[in-house]
């Protein structure tokens, strides 16, 4: 999509379907040029709308303060370890120091709450989720595990191999006692705890509350029932679950001179076929009720 285009996009959303809020994601927001632009654009035309963006964090140091000089409220950076060898097992690129000098200048600017997106993946990362909690608690930064899903681009996902909301908060219990947030979740893909010192002699909470961790459990705590939210690819196609394998398209009409009318009645009809429920949490992967899109996260857009 063009600026022009995801400018119009947004707005049938936010001015005719109700949308509260924006998020910008990927593949990887910051490789437009035209980003800045972009946000500013959309900013002038909704002063109140949160803009939220999604990021590997890779060059955002440079582009902080320019991004909330343009509108931005606020961002999540990807981060799966503070190791160097890890983070660069993980993500191929020895680029560690470029992610958190970029978080570092986030918060520096005011984009936040500052929030932190982790993948545990089992004998790699996962020993290092208290730590990474600790370092997160102590920047104030709002760190959130995510389940690994059935969305990448070798197909080598196994549920064996996932380490689940359960483990999770089993691993974060050595150090950390957490409670369960009593605030509504509202939609949220996460759910929160919040998060005490754990007592080594006592094994009891110790000291107030340091601050909340977000679990976001797709696939073996799914949420499916509250789920609020659509998504356009960067094609312009309409997903009403991260998981559909059925796209809906609304650039294609907007090219040949469709009526803002028609793409509201596409768009709409697009989301009244959301599924009831992504079915792994009811028959398993690999059945009838689950079969993974043809899509990447990084295709579709984390």
């Amino acid at each position: 999509m063009t600026a022009a285009e995801i400018e119009r996009i947004v707005g049938l959303g936010v001015e005719r379907l109700g949308v509260r809020e924006l998020r910008i994601t990927g593949g990887e927001p910051l490789v437009r040029t035209d980003l800045v632009d972009i946000i500013a654009a959309l900013r002038q035309r909704h002063p109140r709308l949160p803009i939220s963006m999604t990021t590997n964090g890779v060059g955002l140091e440079k582009k902080a303060k320019s991004l909330k000089a343009a509108g931005l409220t606020r961002v999540n950076v990807s981060l799966d370890s503070l190791h160097e060898e890890i983070f660069t097992q993980l993500t191929r690129r020895p680029f560690l120091g470029q992610v958190l000098a970029g978080v570092e200048a986030a918060r520096a600017v005011g984009l936040g709450p500052v929030k932190i997106n982790a993948v545990l993946m089992r004998g790699i990362n996962d020993h290092g989720a208290p730590g990474l909690l600790a370092w997160a608690l102590e920047r104030n930064f709002e760190l959130r595990f995510i389940e690994q899903m059935p969305l990448d681009a070798q197909r080598g996902w196994t549920e064996r191999e996932m380490i689940t909301a359960l483990e999770i908060r089993t691993l974060l219990s050595a150090d950390f006692v957490l409670d369960r947030d009593r605030r509504q979740r509202d939609g949220a893909p996460a759910e929160r705890f919040e998060v005490r010192r754990r007592n080594g002699a006592t094994g009891e909470a110790s000291g107030s509350v340091l601050g909340t961790v977000g679990i976001i459990a797709s696939v073996s705590e799914p949420f499916c029932a509250d789920c609020r939210r659509t998504r356009i690819t960067a094609e312009g196609k309409v997903m009403s679950c991260l998981f559909s394998r059925d796209e809906f398209d609304l650039l294609g009409p907007l090219r040949d001179g469709a009526h803002d009318d028609e793409l509201v009645q596409r768009w709409q009809d697009a989301m009244w076929m959301k599924p009831r429920a992504h079915g792994m949490d009811q028959t398993g992967l690999g059945t009838k009720e689950f079969v993974q899109p043809d899509r990447s996260m990084s295709a579709i857009g984390g």
